[in-house]
């Protein structure tokens, strides 16, 4: 199997940080936008979509700022890929962007950017952000 590869995209979201973090960190948030319904047991979460469901790891979380998962599928072939949902505000114009972090398979790469286009403008149509 080829070695997936590292991409970070950023996503500019109008919102308090206090508010965003709400979104990405915890279980009722995230199923508001990133899947159907989540379900969190310590530090795993159980991700579920129409008819399948994913258990991710929390790998770490510094609160009002960062959470990092990995699936498990990853974890059990012995891969230390993650992704992790980073909030970032400019301190000069206090602009707040939401900088994701994930991997993928060379041929999967746009494919999977625009996934993530697409949840993110779920969350900001949660978040009422433009």
């Amino acid at each position: 199997m080829s070695e997936k590869i590292k991409y970070e995209l950023e996503f500019v979201i109008q919102s308090s940080p206090q508010l965003l973090y709400q979104y990405i960190s915890t279980p009722s948030g995230l199923s508001e936008w990133f899947s159907d319904n989540v379900n969190s047991r310590g530090e795993m979460f159980t991700f579920i979509w129409d008819d399948s469901e994913e258990e991710a790891k929390l790998l770490s979380k510094k609160s009002g700022e960062r959470i990092k998962f990995r699936w498990m599928a990853d974890e059990e072939e012995g891969d230390d890929y993650f992704f992790e949902l980073r909030i970032q505000v400019d301190e000069i114009t206090k602009d707040v962007s939401l900088m994701v972090t994930d991997f993928s398979d060379d041929d999967e790469i746009e494919e999977n950017k625009m996934l993530w286009d697409n949840m993110i403008s779920n969350l900001k149509h949660v978040l009422g952000s433009t």
